[in-house]
C-alpha cells in the first residue's frame, strides 16, 4: 500500500500553491497573515495546561521502625540535557503506597517533546515539619527515579503511565531495576483548555484613513503579557471601503488569552497593501467585559494614542466598537480524540534532485559527515519525527524519495525509499534515516522539483484509510531544496487533498544567510507562515511563486484549475535554520499549527472522541 513509481513525465506550472495554506476567509480559524506576524513575535502556537497527578506502588522501605516517608520532586530536562526543577509534591509520611495530593501543572506543547524527569525522596524525619521547596535534596533518602515525555502519558487512552523506579547503585553508578516500586503519572486536560469563545464584533462610524475612500477595516486582538508588548492572538478579515463593519465570528480559547479576566488590547486598523496599516483606534477590554458589552447592547468609543513619552495621551473618537455576539462552549480538544483512540501517521518524502549536490563531496546537502554531524535532510527528519513517533502506535512509517533514477528504472518522482517496489513502509526514525542512507548511493540525482506524485501517494493512503473508517490522520513531511516545478499539478494535489484526514509540511534546505533575511522580513510586512533562512536567490524563487498563490491578506484560499477552493488549511512551510538564530527552532514553527489542522478536519466532518463529552452556554 502507498508504493508509488513514476516515469519522470512533466509536471506543469503552478505549486507551492499551497504553501502555508491560504488564508481562511473566517475569522475563527487561523489565517496565514496573523500566523507569521505571531510566530515573528515569538509566539507559537497554542498548548494545554495539564495537571499530573501521581502516586505510587510497593516502594522500598528506608527506615527501621516504620515506612517510607516519600516525596517527589519534577525535573524537565533541556535540549542539552540540562536539568531544572519544576515542582515538588508534600510528604507523605508512613506509607510505601503513597498518593500526593498536590498536583503539578504543566503547559502541554504539541510542537515541543517535553521529557520530565521524576525522583522520589525519603524524608528524613528531623526536616518532616520544614516546607517542601526548602529542603536540601542531598539530606535525604534516594528512592528511586523514572523517566517519560509528557507525550507519553497524555497519548494513553486512560491518561496514565505507570514507571519502574530505578536507582543508581555501586561504583559505576549505573542506573538498574531493583524491584524499586513504581511511580505511577496521572494526566487531566483542564477546562480552561477546552472552553472556546465565539464574538462578532461592529464597528460604526470608523474614521477614514484613506484620501480618496473610506477605510479598509480590520481588528487585532491580542494579550497584554508580563514584559509589556502585547501579543497578537487573532485577526478578522478586511472588509474594503467600510465604515460600519460587521465582522465575521472571531474564535478565541480561554487557555490562549490566559484568563477570561486577562486584558486583550483589540486595535482596528486600516489595510494598506504595503504591509503598513494605520491605526484607526484601539481599545482594551478582558472577554469578560466583551461579554458586559454584548448583554448591555452598548458599544465602546476607540482611543487614538497622541504623543510619546510622557506627553502621551489617548484622544477619544466617535468611532466606536460593538460585540453582536458572544457565545462560549466547551469545545472537544486535540487531546480527547488522543484519548479516545486517533493517531498521527507520520510520513516522508525526500528531495534527491541534481541541485543538492554530489552526496560523496562535503558540500552536497545529502553528504553524511564521518563525524556523525548530521545533514539538513537528516535533522529534519529526526527533529519532526521524534515529536510525531509518540503520536503512531505501530511506528510504521512511508517512506518516498523524488526527482531522481532508481536502478533499472526512468526518473521517478515518487519511489519507495527502501528500495522495494511494492511496500513504501519502514520501522521507526532509524528506518527512516537507514532506508534514506541506502537510496543516497543506489539512485542517480536528478531532477526537476515536482511534489505532485508524493502528495498524491499520501493522499491514497490516507484516503483508503478514510474508507476503512480508521482513526487515523496522516502528516506528510517534505524535505527539498529546491523551487518546484509542477506549480499546478502541486496546488490541484493539495486542493483535493484538503478533504483528507491529512496535513503536509515542507522543510525548504540550503545555505543560511540569516542577516540577509533581516531585510527581506521586512519589506512590503509578509506576513506568510515561513522563516527566511535560504540563501536570497532561493528565497526571492520561493517569494514570487508564494506571492502568486497565497496572499494571507486578501483572504483568498487555494483554488484548483478546476475552479475548486480547498476546504481547509493543510499545508505548512518552514527553511530549515539553526536554533541559535531564534529561540523558536523549526520544528516548533513547522509543527505548532498541525492540532489545529487536525480540529478543523475533524470539526469539519463533525467528528466526535468516543469519549469525550461537550456543553454548551451561551450568552444571547
Amino acid at each position: 500500500m502507498g508504493s508509488c513509481w513514476s516515469d519522470g513525465s512533466n509536471g506543469g506550472g503552478g505549486g507551492m500553491a499551497g504553501v502555508g495554506g491560504g488564508s481562511t476567509s473566517s475569522a475563527a480559524t487561523p489565517n496565514d497573515a496573523v500566523d507569521y506576524y505571531l510566530k515573528s513575535r515569538g509566539y507559537n502556537g497554542l498548548f494545554s495546561q495539564i495537571e499530573l497527578s501521581f502516586s505510587a506502588s510497593n516502594l522500598r522501605d528506608r527506615d527501621v521502625i516504620s515506612k517510607s516517608d516519600a516525596m517527589v520532586v519534577v525535573y524537565i530536562k533541556g535540549r542539552d540535557g540540562t536539568l531544572a526543577e519544576l515542582f515538588r509534591t508534600e510528604v507523605v509520611s508512613n506509607s510505601l503506597n503513597p498518593k500526593w495530593i498536590r498536583n503539578f501543572t504543566i503547559g502541554y506543547q504539541f510542537e515541543i517533546v517535553q521529557t520530565l524527569l521524576f525522583r522520589v525522596y525519603d524524608i528524613d524525619t528531623q526536616f518532616q515539619n520544614a516546607k517542601e521547596e526548602l529542603l536540601k535534596l542531598e539530606d535525604q533518602q534516594f528512592l528511586g527515579e523514572a523517566t517519560c515525555t509528557l507525550s507519553e502519558v497524555v497519548t494513553k487512552s486512560n491518561r496514565t503511565v505507570a514507571l519502574e523506579l530505578m536507582r543508581k547503585e555501586g561504583p559505576a553508578a549505573q542506573t538498574q531495576p531493583q524491584n524499586n516500586g513504581k511511580l505511577i503519572v496521572h494526566a487531566e486536560e483542564s477546562l480552561a483548555s477546552k472552553t472556546n469563545t465565539e464574538i462578532v464584533f461592529r464597528g460604526l462610524n470608523l474614521e477614514s484613513k484613506d484620501t480618496f475612500s473610506k477605510s479598509d477595516p480590520f481588528l487585532v486582538i491580542s494579550k497584554i503579557v508580563e514584559h509589556g508588548t502585547p501579543i497578537p492572538v487573532s485577526k478578522t478579515e478586511v472588509l474594503k471601503n467600510d465604515p460600519n463593519p460587521l465582522w465575521k465570528p472571531v474564535s478565541l480559547s480561554v487557555q490562549q488569552v490566559g484568563s477570561k479576566d486577562s486584558p486583550l488590547v483589540i486595535e482596528c486598523l486600516d489595510f494598506n497593501g504595503n504591509g503598513n496599516h494605520d491605526l484607526i483606534g484601539k481599545v482594551q477590554k478582558s472577554l469578560s467585559d466583551l461579554e458586559k458589552l454584548h448583554l448591555a447592547g452598548q458599544g465602546i468609543n476607540l482611543v487614538l494614542p497622541t504623543g510619546v513619552g510622557h506627553k502621551h495621551e489617548d484622544r477619544v473618537l466617535k468611532s466606536q466598537l460593538f460585540v453582536d455576539k458572544f457565545t462560549e462552549t466547551v469545545q472537544h480538544t486535540f487531546l480527547e480524540y488522543l484519548a479516545s483512540g486517533f493517531e498521527l501517521n507520520f510520513m516522508v518524502a525526500i528531495d534527491f534532485t541534481a541541485s543538492n549536490g554530489n552526496p560523496r563531496l562535503p558540500d552536497s546537502l545529502h553528504y553524511i559527515d564521518p563525524t556523525g554531524r548530521l545533514n539538513a535532510y537528516q535533522r529534519a527528519i529526526v527533529e519532526v519525527g521524534e515529536v510525531l513517533q509518540f503520536y503512531d502506535s505501530d511506528k510504521h512509517f512511508p517512506a518516498w524519495g523524488f526527482g531522481a533514477r532508481p536502478i533499472d528504472i526512468p526518473v521517478s518522482h515518487c519511489f519507495n525509499l527502501n528500495g522495494s517496489s511494492t511496500y513504501c513502509e519502514v520501522d521507526g526514525i532509524q528506518g527512516i534515516m537507514n532506508a534514506y542512507n541506502g537510496a543516497l548511493f543506489n539512485v542517480s540525482f536528478a531532477g526537476p522539483t515536482l511534489f505532485g506524485p508524493v502528495i498524491n501517494a499520501a493522499a491514497t493512503i490516507a484516503s483508503d484509510s478514510l474508507s476503512q473508517s480508521a482513526k487515523k490522520y496522516f502528516v506528510l513531511l517534505i524535505i527539498t531544496d529546491g523551487v518546484i516545478t509542477d506549480l499546478q499539478e502541486t496546488r490541484d494535489s493539495i486542493v483535493s487533498a484538503s478533504d483528507l484526514p491529512l496535513s503536509i509540511l515542507i522543510v525548504g534546505v540550503g545555505g543560511a544567510d540569516y542577516k540577509e533575511m533581516e531585510v527581506l522580513k521586512q519589506k512590503k510586512s509578509i506576513m506568510l507562515n515561513f522563516t527566511y533562512v535560504i540563501d536570497s536567490y532561493k528565497v526571492m524563487c520561493w517569494l514570487s511563486f508564494v506571492m502568486q498563490v497565497l496572499d494571507g491578506d486578501k483572504g483568498e484560499k487555494l483554488e484548483s484549475s478546476s475552479g475548486r477552493v480547498a476546504s481547509r488549511d493543510i499545508v505548512q512551510f518552514v527553511a530549515l535554520r539553526d536554533i541559535q538564530y531564534g529561540e523558536v527552532s523549526v520544528v516548533e514553527a513547522l509543527l505548532a499549527e498541525l492540532p489545529t489542522q487536525f480540529l478543523t478536519y475533524m470539526r469539519n466532518r463533525n467528528i466526535t472522541p468516543t469519549t469525550a463529552t461537550t456543553t454548551t452556554s451561551s450568552s444571547s
